[in-house]
């Protein structure tokens, strides 16, 4: 056999084989998948409540306790965080985390020293499932303060699979003195 027609029967095999025995492919086909993980119905409905969702989870005054139970049931299966770091002393970097390195890492931080986020304008592209949301947001220590301590853009994937929203990534980089957030990401289209 040739190395051509290996690969053509490699190929059609792939192609024709039933999707749990793709590699690749991501299931969440299970009609019980949102009871498995805990999803809340009000939560992942539309693109407005999983958002609502998203920023909600991680918001709290010192000492409260996070629902990580609800943050996990937000994200598809390897869905990933990607915070920018820039430092003075070095050269910018991402740091590529999944969801439990997210709540083990970064979560104790957020419930110690009081941690509220929201959203303050948006915009939105999709096609088809797939969603793109850049997101502005503000962050506060106290839901009162009068003015954020950090202000950045995340860029947030969606996936809608015909019954319920999705986290697939989220990717931000906050504000700094040398990169200020444009004006056309401080107020949502139409708003």
């Amino acid at each position: 056999m040739s190395p051509a027609s290996t690969l053509l029967g490699i190929t059609l095999l792939i192609g024709t084989a039933p999707p749990a025995q793709r590699p690749a492919d991501l299931r969440i086909e299970s009609p019980d998948r949102q009871a498995r993980v805990g999803a809340r119905p009000e939560d992942v409905a539309s693109m407005d409540a999983i958002l609502a969702a998203l920023y909600d989870v991680i918001s709290g005054p010192a000492g409260q306790h996070r629902d990580w139970d609800r943050m996990r049931a937000l994200f598809a299966p390897g869905a990933r965080l990607i915070p920018t770091v820039y430092r003075p002393d070095s050269v910018p970097a991402l740091r590529l985390l999944d969801v439990e390195q997210y709540v083990t890492q970064v979560g104790p931080r957020l419930e110690s020293g009081g941690f509220f986020e929201r959203e303050i304008a948006r915009r939105v592209e999709r096609y088809g499932g797939v969603v793109h949301v850049f997101s502005t947001y503000e962050s506060r220590r106290a839901s009162a303060d009068p003015t954020p301590f950090a202000r950045g853009i995340n860029s947030i994937q969606l996936w809608f699979d015909g019954r319920r929203w999705w986290v697939v990534t989220v990717y931000w980089e906050s504000e700094r003195a040398n990169n200020p957030i444009p004006e056309a990401y401080l107020k949502s289209p139409g708003g």
